[in-house]
């Protein structure tokens, strides 16, 4: 087990039918080396080296995000453009005076945190955003507030308190019919966060957050995505356009006993087809292979992928699908899909078996039982199609 395995410390399968959606969950201590993910230092080295405007980068202090100049200054460029650098003596005294520090997205920033995030949408399924805290005194950057999606907080350095106040509503969303009530006044637990521990927080759940122990606080947030029946019920509506009672336009001027007739006929589809039990299946497989969260180039290989047993190369998606057909087997990602012959099954199941990782061209043709350049050939198409990126320049 990895020690940075955020789905083997959170429970795997007992978590999932036993505390996903349904309540918080507080692991002391789960990851030995939290650190791994990533450091002061690697922070340091993200805001000197990244030109990154707000929302990306920002500050917030009482529920309100500060203005950009309180802690940057323009710079002009000799071709007259105007970007913003971080000033570090004013970005030291917005943090003293109680700002809390936000990188979101900071999983497309640091490789560590990347591989974290690709773990955790491989194992539930879905979209996985991290974003980046600091903060150094007890003041709420955030205030007490809900978010519209699960989170799985890792507290990578300090400690930093949280008080739970539990759900007003159930499962609301970003877009809704109303508003949560306000949570009650007393919290139903606090937690003190402290170096390796995880929590789970379902989404709707009331809470705020202070680094009030005296001590300054990095932590991560794995935000993750919702995949709910409303999203469900939207992408049946295009699936089912393959039914010409979908594709009609409505009989807006039709009398009555018409109109009640195509409803009774669009009804039949819809049902028919909330009726299949294959039907979450086929929809989790069709938004699994358009996941696009992690494509990266593969330069200096633009044309094709050299034939050596050395080179390394990984998906850019971590929930690519593969399905074994009546002639072969039907590989999807990124949006793509690929019909291959029967013998290229091994050697997808080896490249799909090393996410977040990476694998060399050698050890997938040897899955294969193909040559180097027989797998190279297959990699390319791959490559082609945003799905797999070379790692590690020339080879």
């Amino acid at each position: 087990m990895s020690p940075l395995s955020l789905a083997a410390h959170l429970g795997r399968d007992e978590f999932l039918a036993q505390v996903y959606h349904r309540h918080y969950l507080h692991v002391p201590g789960a990851l030995p080396a939290p650190r791994e993910l990533i450091t002061w230092d690697d922070l340091n080295t993200i805001l000197a080296t990244n030109r990154m405007d707000p929302p990306r980068l920002r500050l917030s202090m009482d529920s309100e995000m500060l203005p950009q100049y309180r802690y940057s200054a323009p710079v002009s460029t000799r071709r007259h453009t105007v970007w913003q650098r971080l000033h570090p003596a004013e970005l030291h005294a917005r943090l003293t005076e109680g700002a809390s520090l936000v990188i979101d997205a900071v999983d497309e920033l640091h490789p560590a945190v990347g591989r974290a995030n690709m773990e955790l949408e491989q194992w539930l399924r879905t979209g996985v955003q991290t974003n980046l805290y600091a903060s150094w005194t007890a003041k709420e950057g955030f205030g007490v507030h809900w978010d519209d999606h699960d989170v799985v907080v890792a507290q990578v350095d300090g400690s930093k308190r949280w008080k739970i106040f539990g759900p007003t509503r159930t499962a609301p969303m970003y877009k809704d019919t109303e508003e949560p009530e306000p949570p009650p006044e007393k919290p139903l637990t606090e937690i003190v966060m402290r170096p390796g521990d995880l929590l789970y927080l379902p989404r709707g759940w009331w809470h705020s957050v202070a680094a009030s122990e005296g001590e300054h606080s990095l932590h991560l947030t794995f935000g993750i995505q919702t995949t709910t029946g409303a999203q469900l019920l939207s992408w049946l509506a295009d699936d089912l356009r393959r039914h010409d009672v979908l594709r009609l336009d409505l009989p807006v001027h039709a009398p009555p006993e018409e109109q009640a007739d195509y409803l009774k006929r669009l009804k039949k589809e819809v049902v028919d087809a909330l009726g299949d039990p294959a039907l979450i299946g086929r929809f989790m497989a069709a938004r699994d292979a358009e996941d696009m969260t992690r494509m990266r180039p593969s330069l200096p290989h633009i044309n094709s992928v050299p034939a050596v047993p050395g080179v390394r190369v990984s998906l850019t998606t971590a929930r690519a699908d593969l399905a074994v057909t009546g002639d072969g087997v039907t590989f999807r990602a990124c949006g793509n899909e690929w019909d291959m012959a029967t013998e290229a099954e091994p050697l997808l199941r080896r490249l799909l078996s090393a996410v977040p990782g990476s694998v060399s061209l050698g050890e997938l043709a040897d899955a294969a039982g193909v040559s180097v350049d027989d797998a190279a050939q297959v990699i390319t198409e791959l490559v082609g199609g945003q799905a797999v990126a070379v790692e590690g320049g020339a080879g």
